[in-house]
């Protein structure tokens, strides 16, 4: 989620140059031989889509449609209607409580929230900070990461951005003469990152409180100090005047998605950086041509504003966010401290002194999230990442070390061990409806000096610039690729398209066949050779629709996957399987950032129970285009569990072992206007969530927070 002015930065901003196809370049070759895809299913349909089953729907004539298949488990709730409501409104026989929120203090000695921006900036570091968002839920046990315990855990929560910012300044962020007051962005700064609590169910129920002032309590922000781990550690592109060596980082920015790892450490994701860094006019002057390449082709030309101009304020440790030359050599100035950022860190919630490490062998870019693989004994850890921005890529990493399962509890030094070597990859979408991961390796396949878009260095220098590495082997330009997650039950990987309304009408093609799409689809790949291999077919699992266009002023996309009533979304961002034991462990959660669907809803998410790869088929769009996507969606598979308060975006969701309490954030409620003189929002949530008794009720300011779920009959969630 981006809150700047599009004229200052756009996280939708294509940088990318390339040549490479598009997603939509490939599947037209694909799919524009028709007369293959509007016979009978022969030879040649056969060959074509890589043995994928067909059917027909939608505009199709061929009369084969194939019918979802049955749920392995039922979902137990009925459908939410889509809702303006200024609250959390959840389907029937659920109850919520509002677990933190932006401000509450972790530890004592600090007061508590008062609703008018008024709490000091240092106090951040220990309070709850904005822009929730990627979340995880560990099991404790003696102290110890235990996966099966869900009375009591340690959530670890991101904090994306900070909002207008309504809920930080007594009257919002101020500039004085063109300068940011320091205090302000000290708030901000410490508002950044993560936050990790100790967590534990209330007396006879399955809801959750967070407890104050526990040893586990910390917040990790923009200010931390953290090390780089992998092979751009000590690199001369990372030397900085706060790391000479080239062997530190200082904070993290713009956290969005996450993952988690099975030795029990936490993953969290350094998205859209570019909010908090600027670069001075002719700046290039005093930089190589292959610096230039590098800068502009991951967004951040000479001339270009920092959105939240931090460094406008007055101070020396304010400095830092602008990455232009300012000295004789890069160990007296920042011009590097933009290659600081833009990466996976891992943070060891178990071990509040340990020291949080930036692993740099997953690549660097606009990480939305690190989704892991199910470990297994003996074989690698595969972790999948997408860059959130059109024509952009997905990526796999996949470790040297095989997997032990005695390293559980092993914190940051098994983190070293299975992050810091390994082998990147980027996606290629075949036409043929395979695919293959492209390795990304200093000194194979051209990745090397004499590379003509960019003179890689070492292996350092690949990861660093992944992006370009990628575009010179040829990776499938894709649109934005969102959160993902891999299923527990059959290992196929989701992946959201949230959107791409730039789609021109001769631009359509099997993947993307909906001109100006903007309500999204989801993806999915089923990999070849086990988890680590190099090759998987794909299909499309889900296309977003608004089915109640009725006095919508903007576009509609076409409503491919047949959604109803009851199912109905626009714009998927969030995903995650729930991890729970037996059938349950496959249900699906899916989350909307949406845009264009809001004059009939606020966002939402919704319970699905997916299928695999391979169970749709043919559809024949409007405009005559054919595309393959999975078995359509009924209500007893895909329906909507709840629905947010106004100008949310729904992120973040995960379940405790035992299915029984379900955790998910609201960012950004009334994030439109604020009139700071009246105390008027468009929202004042979670002041006015009904039915809350804790000390968030009540307040008028509207403020992002973490929701707790729970049914009440005391029974499992969705299923």
């Amino acid at each position: 989620m981006n809150p700047t002015p599009v004229s200052e930065y756009d996280d939708n901003e294509i940088v990318n140059p390339s040549s490479n196809p598009h997603m939509d370049t490939i599947l037209a070759a694909r799919l524009s031989r028709r007369g293959a895809l509007k016979g009978g299913v022969g030879a040649t349909t056969a060959a074509l889509l890589g043995g994928v089953g067909l059917s027909a729907c939608g505009g199709s004539d061929d009369g084969d449609e194939k019918p979802a298949p049955a749920p392995a488990v039922k979902l137990n709730f009925a459908a939410v209607a889509k809702t303006h409501a200024d609250q959390v409104t959840i389907a029937d026989g659920y109850q919520v409580s509002i677990l933190h929120a932006l401000g509450d203090p972790m530890m004592f000695g600090d007061e508590s929230w008062k609703d008018d921006g008024s709490e000091t900036s240092e106090s951040y570091q220990r309070r709850i900070g904005d822009g929730h968002d990627g979340m995880y839920f560990f099991g404790m046990k003696d102290g110890k990461f235990d996966a099966s315990t869900s009375a009591s855990g340690l959530l670890c929560v991101n904090h994306e951005y900070v909002v207008a910012p309504y809920g930080l300044h007594p009257a919002g962020s101020t500039t004085v003469d063109g300068k940011r007051p320091a205090s302000e962005v000290d708030k901000e700064i410490y508002a950044h990152g993560a936050s990790v609590v100790e967590v534990k169910r209330k007396a006879g129920s399955n809801d959750m409180e967070m407890v104050r002032g526990s040893k586990y309590n910390r917040r990790v922000h923009s200010a931390t100090p953290m090390d780089m781990g992998g092979p751009a550690a000590g690199n001369a592109k990372l030397i900085t005047k706060l790391s000479p060596d080239g062997k530190q980082a200082f904070g993290m920015n713009n956290n969005c998605a996450n993952g988690y790892t099975p030795w029990g450490t936490y993953l969290t994701c350094e998205e859209n950086y570019l909010n908090v860094i600027g670069r001075a006019a002719g700046d290039d002057a005093g930089r190589s041509a292959s610096e230039i390449v590098a800068l502009k082709r991951y967004g951040l030309p000479e001339g270009r504003k920092s959105p939240y101009a931090w460094d406008t304020a007055e101070g020396e440790q304010f400095q830092r966010w602008n990455s232009k030359i300012s000295a004789a050599s890069a160990a007296a100035d920042y011009r590097n401290v933009f290659n600081s950022f833009g990466w996976v860190v891992e943070i060891d919630p178990f071990r509040p002194d340990s020291k949080p490490v930036k692993r740099s062998a997953l690549g660097r870019f606009n990480h939305e999230g690190a989704w892991p693989a199910p470990a297994k004994a003996g074989e690698p850890i595969v972790i999948y990442s997408g860059d959130d921005a059109r024509n952009e890529y997905v990526f796999k990493f996949v470790s040297d070390a095989k997997w032990d399962p005695k390293d559980v509890n092993g914190g940051m030094a098994v983190g070293a061990k299975y992050l810091d070597k390994g082998t990147l990859y980027a996606a290629k979408f075949n036409d043929d409806g395979s695919g293959e991961w492209l390795e990304l390796t200093f000194g194979k396949n051209g990745i090397d000096s004499k590379n003509a878009l960019y003179p890689f260095a070492d292996q350092a220098d690949v990861v660093m610039h992944c992006r370009l590495a990628a575009d010179s082997r040829g990776a499938t330009k894709m649109d934005r690729p969102e959160w993902g997650g891999v299923n527990p039950l059959n290992h196929e990987v989701y992946m959201t398209m949230t959107n791409n309304s730039q789609r021109a009408a001769d631009k359509v093609n099997a993947a993307n066949p909906r001109p100006g799409n903007e309500n999204g689809h989801i993806i999915r790949w089923k990999e070849e050779g086990g988890q680590a291999g190099t090759r998987f077919k794909w299909d499309v699992y889900l296309f977003g629709a608004g089915i109640d266009t009725a006095g919508v002023t903007k576009k509609q996309s076409e409503n491919l996957s047949g959604l109803t009533a009851v199912n109905d979304f626009s714009s998927p961002d969030g995903l995650y399987f729930d991890q729970r034991s037996g059938n349950a462990g496959g249900l699906l959660w899916i989350q909307t950032d949406d845009g264009q669907y809001t004059e009939k809803t606020n966002c939402m998410m919704l319970a699905a129970i997916p299928g695999q790869v391979g169970d749709g088929g043919k559809v024949t769009t409007k405009n005559k285009q054919a595309t393959i996507m999975g078995a359509k969606p009924t209500e007893a598979n895909v329906r909507r569990f709840l629905v947010g308060p106004f100008d949310c975006e729904i992120t973040g969701v995960v379940v405790t072992p035992d299915g029984k309490t379900l955790f998910f954030n609201v960012q950004h409620p009334g994030e439109d206007k604020a009139d700071f003189a009246t105390h008027t929002f468009t929202s004042h949530w979670p002041g006015n969530q009904p039915g809350i008794t804790s000390h968030h009720k009540g307040h008028k300011r509207p403020r992002s927070a973490t929701v707790v779920v729970t049914r009440t009959d005391g029974g499992t969630i969705g299923i």
